[in-house]
């Protein structure tokens, strides 16, 4: 996915955009790079983090980078910040989001004559590069950014730094946040919440879907387009994404996750001697199952963080296979002729976890059943990375369909999304069989979006349900 964190200070900022970046490395697992401008101009530097965390590549740079404005990022895929020139002024861009239709507003601008575009390895163009050319179509700076809100099919969010200030604007359905921080000498802008509080910064607000607002030298925040009516944030921001410690539109990461364990419990009947949870994201899941259930919530797996953090996943598939297995060490007296269930934020290709369930019998379990934090993904998602899957059909609820009835069986996508027909379950009880799990279980959309909390209309379902 990739986050981003932006300051505009009366003093030195470059400190505050360091920590304030790293804080967002469990969100992307490629790029680094972080942007400030002073009296000396525009000064950048961008890291490869794939093998070396951010905090580790960028040490030098703090040391030789100054300015009270600045803005940095953690990308999963195209180095940025980018610096442009352009008739507009001189800027430094970054963004977080998904562009469908690349392919049409990059023959678009090409047709227009006299632009070009830096490809990047594997012959793509750099999305934010994409963005910025976008935004120089506009008259001014503010007409540039709502002309990508409208020109984009996906999502796009935006920190854009220029000499005088930061401009901050938020994707127009809100699929991500940003979130504005303050104290006495510094405004800041975030994707996540918690970034800035270890920073000194309160929380000032979060701006609407579609906001778009300018922060000045003076440290003013000026709403240079207002909110939007409708919001269709990303669940799988408190799902998978989000940091434990973060909160979008007032729900705090933790606590939704908590709060979907227990719906979780309330409609299940597991006879088992222990709860647990996949680390990280899985773990609190399950201490609310837990808690609801009574019985014992216990850590049979441990991660090993000092040298696998969470934010170190690479783009090959088999490694990152190995890489899920080689983090979790097991706790043989937690395990051998045990009943345990497990939960998972979620369950896409399914490999990970078929291995996680052979790992355990191997350890000597008795019964390993398995519960995913919400519903089964049926589709790619259209309008943020947060899968690295490159076809619908690696899914493992599609591959399984296709076992189940063909090609025929897609047509019915909808009906195996609903958990009430027997289509759904005929899926799960497949998937249990294939992946040799004692029983499958997952969160209804009902629970998860109760867990969440806003309006079901607020909140984008569309990888469960296939529907805008």
């Amino acid at each position: 996915m990739g986050g981003f964190f932006g300051v505009v200070s009366k003093n030195d900022c470059v400190m505050d955009l360091f920590f304030g970046v790293d804080y967002h490395s469990h969100l992307g697992t490629r790029r680094g790079g972080m942007a400030v401008y002073s009296d000396k101009g525009f000064e950048r530097a961008i890291h490869n983090i794939e093998n070396s965390p951010f905090r580790t590549k960028f040490e030098k740079d703090v040391e030789e980078m100054s300015g009270c404005l600045g803005i940095g990022c953690i990308s999963d895929y195209e180095p940025q910040p980018l610096i442009v020139r352009s008739h507009l002024g001189n800027y430094a861009i970054t963004t977080v989001g998904r562009i469908n239709n690349e392919q049409e507003l990059i023959d678009r601008a090409l047709a227009r004559g006299g632009l070009h575009f830096l490809e990047m390895s594997g012959g793509k163009v750099n999305a934010t590069e994409l963005v910025a050319s976008i935004i120089n179509e506009g008259t001014d700076l503010v007409s540039g950014l709502r002309h990508v809100q409208e020109m984009i099919d996906g999502s796009m969010s935006i920190l854009l730094l220029t000499k005088d200030g930061v401009y901050a604007a938020r994707d127009k359905f809100g699929r991500t946040p940003i979130i504005l921080g303050s104290k006495e000498d510094a405004i800041c802008a975030s994707f996540e919440s918690f970034s800035y509080l270890n920073l000194g910064y309160n929380p000032l607000r979060e701006l609407g879907p579609g906001e778009i607002v300018f922060i000045d030298r003076d440290l003013n925040v000026k709403v240079e387009s207002p909110p939007r009516d409708k919001m269709k944030i990303c669940a799988f921001l408190w799902i998978y994404y989000g940091y434990p410690t973060s909160c979008y539109e007032g729900v705090n990461v933790e606590t939704m996750r908590n709060r979907c364990g227990h719906i979780m419990a309330r409609h299940d009947h597991a006879d088992v001697d222990y709860i647990a949870g996949i680390p990280d994201s899985g773990t609190p899941h399950a201490i609310g199952y837990a808690n609801e259930s009574g019985i014992p919530f216990a850590r049979p797996f441990i991660k090993y963080t000092p040298t696998w953090p969470r934010s170190f996943m690479p783009t090959n598939q088999e490694m990152r296979n190995l890489v899920a297995h080689m983090k979790l060490i097991p706790v043989e007296e937690l395990i051998r002729d045990k009943r345990l269930l497990f939960i998972d934020d979620s369950i896409v290709r399914g490999t990970q976890m078929g291995g996680t369930a052979k790992f355990l019998y191997d350890s000597g379990a008795k019964e390993v059943h398995i519960r995913s934090a919400c519903p089964p993904i049926l589709f790619g998602c259209k309008y943020l990375n947060f899968s690295r899957s490159s076809s619908e059909m690696e899914l493992i609820t599609r591959r399984t369909i296709m076992e189940l009835e063909g090609e025929g069986g897609l047509d019915h996508l909808f009906e195996y999304a609903d958990s009430k027909t027997e289509r759904y379950k005929k899926m799960v009880d497949a998937i249990a069989k294939k992946l040799d799990f004692t029983s499958l279980g997952y969160q209804t959309l009902e629970g998860m979006l109760e867990a969440i909390g806003l309006p079901a209309d607020q909140v984008c379902t569309y990888c469960w349900t296939g529907r805008e």
